[in-house]
């Protein structure tokens, strides 16, 4: 491949977009980031992935967070920010890799030379909130609860850092209800979609 592919996934809690990105990594061979791109992050600043992990994808605390000259004294805000930073270094040094979640869809539109293909993931919720039940040995009203206490951090996460609301389908090339065709399904068919958009980006680039 000598496109620069990155597909950006976000994804509701529960919908599994986690295995789902793990899978079409498989299928399009591959790397696939989420919590793993601490350690990347770690080892360019020479930090503890394991006290970067406290923070991240984590809404900061408005009441104390203070900005000066620009800079802000909220960790969550600067783990932020390095991620950021490292995906777009990623995808500027030409690497291909999916994703998930940390603002992606958004934060690499500005990147040229690449192939963005942007994904959300939701599911129907009882297929989230049973998801969620057998994953983490739940009731099913503390999986309910889960469910929309991460949604709304990650609705807050995303305010802080984004111009568009969490979820917004302005951003999206595909919505996609993982309840419906399964997660290895449900891989299988954006890895159609992705194979299709890589071809006809690059007929156009040979144009």
């Amino acid at each position: 491949m000598n496109t620069t592919l990155v597909v950006s996934i976000s994804r509701e809690f529960g919908s599994g977009g986690h295995v789902v990105a793990r899978e079409l990594s498989k299928l399009l061979d591959i790397p696939y980031y989420d919590k793993s791109i601490l350690s990347r992050v770690a080892e360019e600043y020479h930090l503890d992935r394991n006290e970067l992990s406290k923070y991240e994808e984590k809404p900061s605390n408005l009441l104390i967070t203070r900005s000066v000259r620009g800079f802000s004294n909220s960790p969550q805000d600067a783990i932020a920010e390095m991620q950021f930073d490292m995906i777009r270094k990623m995808a500027g040094n030409g690497e291909s890799f999916i994703i998930v979640g940390r603002c992606s869809e958004e934060i690499l539109t500005e990147i040229p030379g690449i192939l963005l293909i942007t994904i959300f993931v939701t599911g129907d919720e009882k297929a989230k909130i049973a998801r969620v039940v057998e994953r983490e040995n739940l009731s099913w009203e503390q999986a309910k609860k889960r469910i929309k206490k991460v949604d709304a951090e990650r609705q807050r996460y995303h305010a802080r850092y984004c111009t568009k609301e969490w979820g917004d389908r302005s951003y999206f090339d595909v919505i996609v209800n993982s309840s419906k065709l399964g997660l290895e399904g449900t891989a299988e068919v954006l890895e159609h979609y992705v194979r299709a958009r890589l071809e006809t980006y690059e007929e156009d680039a040979n144009e």
